[in-house]
């Protein structure tokens, strides 16, 4: 029901005297503002700046629209519906970093990490370091703390055991970016339902569809591939298990909690009450199982009913980390709270008013009207984002502007085909998000392989998740493998 009141909520005007280039201005005049903003700032780009351009672009299709007769006034009420229609994700993002806090200093996630890497067997290393990012990138969230913490250490322990380095980076940037497509802690995949119009667990449970295939594929190559290397030594992780058992206490009870928040999602409970309730069972974890870590981030000498309510609080809303023995450890253990999912909100806010004026100036109508005049097929449809998706991440060189732009752009051609929005989100992260490390100038590229000094040509072959993953779901299209209708959700619902 609520696709149905946003696909109401959004209606996308029509302007006759509004012409296929006229309406494609304002995009090739973003995307080149965000090219040259991206090379002039690097990986800063996402700290605001990418954001002004977003207004920019908003800015030059307004004075389209005013060319072609649209009252500035029609316009901001566009916008002003545009953003009421991102609120469930909006909050959805707030809950999901106080969640990330209260997982982190209940010993949640470090528990994750923890078994996660008793993985590890020299004898299957590279499928290992597979399952551990993936493992590791879920519970955070995040691909590039995957890569800028168990991934250096992965290298390291690959160098030593005379494993190829560009094999090694290839399984866990497949592993990383698993878990930045599945996790509800991810911002990317928070940010695909937002502006594709469906909610975070649709979209994740409808990912599952192509990721799991894809991943398990993955797995399978690098199986293969480990019979083809003959490690010469010993993987030791024993440095890293014991400065994470000396920071928190280790417990398999503590999987109780995410357990609980999978079965609240598979029960297809609302997402803000699965996340608060996942949040105040981190909480209630943190006090039983963390008390010496809830007070330290509390900032007082001994626990208290003060101190408490100060150090969950504080893992809530801001920025908190914990120290360890070890300093790769240390960006792992630290959460920005509801405080560090605001950049992403700006981002939307900001994706939203420029797709509010395209919406209100027919440009949005106008590109969709080509595009399913030109692609008159569902799998023309998904192939199209796909090369979008692409396409933005080699010239805007950025997930998410890759995710951004394509989303509002297709988004009334998708309805127009009678398809759930969906699928829209789960191509826009198939293809958007995965494949930004694929391009050396794209910041993920030139994130990852920095921090790994590993360069893009050679880990490219064998990030396998990664190229794989487009191609995934246009298999899924081409022979119309669970491609949700509009219909049909109606009747499920």
């Amino acid at each position: 029901m609520e696709d149905e009141k946003f696909i109401k909520d959004t209606k996308v005007l029509e302007n006759r005297e509004l012409n296929i280039w006229e309406a494609l201005f304002p995009v090739f005049a973003l995307v080149g503002m965000l090219a040259y903003n991206v090379f002039v700032y690097g990986d800063d780009s996402l700290s605001g700046s990418n954001q002004f351009i977003l207004l920019l672009g908003a800015a030059v299709a307004a004075i389209v629209g005013m060319f072609n007769k649209v009252k500035f006034d029609t316009m901001i009420e566009e916008v002003a519906n545009n953003i009421k229609s991102t609120t469930g994700a909006i909050l959805i993002l707030l809950m999901v970093g106080s969640l990330a806090g209260t997982w982190l200093i209940s010993g949640i996630i470090p528990t994750m990490i923890y078994y996660g890497l008793q993985i590890l067997n020299p004898t299957i290393f590279l499928a290992a370091t597979v399952v551990i990012c993936s493992v590791i990138s879920v519970a955070t969230g995040s691909s590039w703390t995957t890569s800028a913490t168990v991934g250096i250490a992965l290298i390291g322990i690959a160098e030593a055991l005379g494993i190829s380095v560009g094999m090694t980076a290839g399984a866990i940037l497949s592993g990383a970016y698993f878990g930045d497509k599945m996790s509800p802690l991810s911002d990317t995949t928070n940010l695909a339902p937002a502006m594709a119009g469906t909610d975070l667990f649709t979209h994740i449970r409808y990912m599952t569809l192509t990721t799991v295939p894809t991943i398990a594929i993955t797995i399978i190559v690098f199986i293969i591939l480990g019979f083809t290397v003959e490690p010469s030594g010993t993987a030791d992780t024993s440095a890293i298990l014991a400065s994470i058992d000396s920071a928190f206490n280790i417990s398999p009870w503590l999987f109780a909690v995410p357990v609980l928040v999978i079965v609240l999602i598979v029960m297809k409970t609302s997402p803000l009450i699965a996340l608060l309730l996942g949040t105040l069972l981190g909480a209630a974890a943190a006090l039983i199982f963390q008390p010496e870590v809830v007070t330290a981030v509390s900032g007082y000498e001994h626990l208290s009913f003060e101190a408490a309510y100060v150090g969950l609080m504080n893992s809530i809303t801001i920025d908190t980390s914990i120290t360890t023995d070890n300093a790769q450890l240390n960006d792992l253990f630290s959460s920005g709270g509801m405080y560090g999912m605001l950049g992403t909100i700006w981002l939307i806010i900001c994706a939203m008013v420029f797709g509010g004026i395209m919406d209100a100036i027919g440009a949005l109508a106008t590109i969709s009207k080509a595009l399913l005049n030109l692609f008159h097929t569902t799998f023309g449809l998904f192939a199209s984002t796909v090369f979008s998706c692409i396409t933005l991440n080699a010239t805007a060189s950025d997930q998410y502007l890759a995710i951004v732009v394509p989303g509002k752009m297709f988004a009334k051609a998708y309805r127009d085909k009678g398809l759930a929005p969906e699928n829209l989100s789960r191509s826009l992260e198939d293809s958007g998000t995965v494949t930004s490390v694929l391009i050396p100038w794209n910041t993920c590229g030139a994130y990852h392989s920095g921090v790994l000094g590993v360069p893009v040509a050679s880990y490219f072959v064998y990030a396998i998740f990664n190229y794989l993953s487009p191609f995934m779901t246009l298999f899924y299209a081409a022979f119309n493998i669970k491609i949700r209708q509009l219909a049909d959700k109606a009747t499920a619902q």
